[in-house]
């Protein structure tokens, strides 16, 4: 923290990940540069900057930053790129913590995301009004194309499970795709994310749970809302049936990961099978009875379950889905 006279001045990072997507980041840095140089210009006492980490060892991502940072305005906020060359989401998000240094704050958002407009401002009002550890934000997903009617149904990208939160509701843990982080909480509490998640996923659950059980608080800001742009390539029915199974399939990793003692931990792997098996049930005789009757969106659900029955099943059993695996 710096203080300027009797002002202190809070030092804030938007950090963005990037992998192999040189064409969005140099998309997406100008709208994070102009929501960074708006919340420097408005609020009281507040510097921001923006950081993009490359996981990407041959740097296609940190090219493609530096060009399009030349191209903004004279006097634009600092842009800074980080390369870094082990695999996975967990080595990229704490190459963002560690690059972040001594900063204040920390604000996280992926590189197939466009923030909307007073997005940054939201999240950074909320902390301030609230005093909370982190501030979380919802993500709306709009496609590329227009998916087929079977994707909808089975509502594969929806997030209803906090639409109608209201903001300074406190929530016990948040995805990193739309999250502001105190980072004095965070280096007092030795958070890292760990990579043991890195090409699963759910280093993001485990990484807020560990802030919530550090006696941190993560509260809801429904105003910030970040826009998920879907490509027509994740609209294809296996890619999003392994994808929903991956989702489970980490889920319930952590769960585990997080339970306490051995005899919990046994507990909830036995009442994880037998969740799955039941889910695993219901599917197929949803799938059957759609086949009967022609209905597609039932034909989904069913899907959708027997897809998530089986990355539970598989995490029950100690099996790892690696749905963020690179090839080659």
């Amino acid at each position: 923290m710096i203080l300027v006279g009797e002002v202190r001045t809070e030092r804030l990072v938007v950090a963005v990940l990037t992998y192999r997507r040189p064409d969005r980041i140099a998309a997406l840095v100008p709208v994070l540069v102009e929501q960074a140089a708006g919340l420097a210009g408005r609020a009281k006492a507040v510097e921001v900057s923006v950081l993009v980490v490359d996981n990407d060892p041959a740097g296609t991502g940190a090219a493609a930053v530096t060009e399009a940072a030349a191209r903004l305005e004279a006097g634009a906020c600092p842009v800074t790129v980080v390369v870094e060359p082990e695999p996975g989401i967990s080595a990229a998000r704490n190459a963002a913590l560690h690059a972040s240094g001594d900063q204040d704050l920390l604000v996280f958002v992926d590189d197939d995301e466009v923030p909307r407009p007073g997005w940054l401002d939201a999240l950074h009002a909320t902390y301030r009004a609230t005093g909370a550890d982190a501030v979380a934000g919802p993500v709306a997903s709009r496609y590329a194309d227009e998916p087929e009617p079977w994707v909808v149904a089975g509502g594969f990208y929806d997030r209803a499970h906090r639409l109608g939160l209201r903001t300074g509701t406190t929530v016990p843990s948040a995805a990193t795709n739309n999250l502001l982080l105190d980072l004095r909480t965070v280096r007092r509490a030795n958070l890292a994310f760990d990579l043991a998640l890195g090409l699963s996923g759910g280093e993001d659950t485990l990484f807020t749970s560990a802030l919530t059980a550090a006696g941190g608080r993560i509260v809801w800001c429904a105003e910030a809302v970040v826009s998920d742009v879907v490509p027509a390539d994740r609209l294809a029915r296996p890619y999003l049936l392994a994808r929903t199974a991956g989702l489970a399939n980490s889920s319930a990793r952590v769960a585990l990961m997080l339970a306490p003692g051995r005899g919990r931990r046994t507990a909830l792997r036995a009442r994880t099978a037998a969740a799955g098996i039941a889910r695993g049930a219901l599917g197929a005789l949803q799938v059957a009875r759609a086949a009967t009757r022609r209905d597609v969106a039932g034909d989904a659900r069913g899907r959708r379950a027997l897809a998530r029955s089986r990355g539970e099943l598989l995490a029950a059993c100690g099996t790892v889905l690696l749905p963020y695996a690179r090839q080659g």
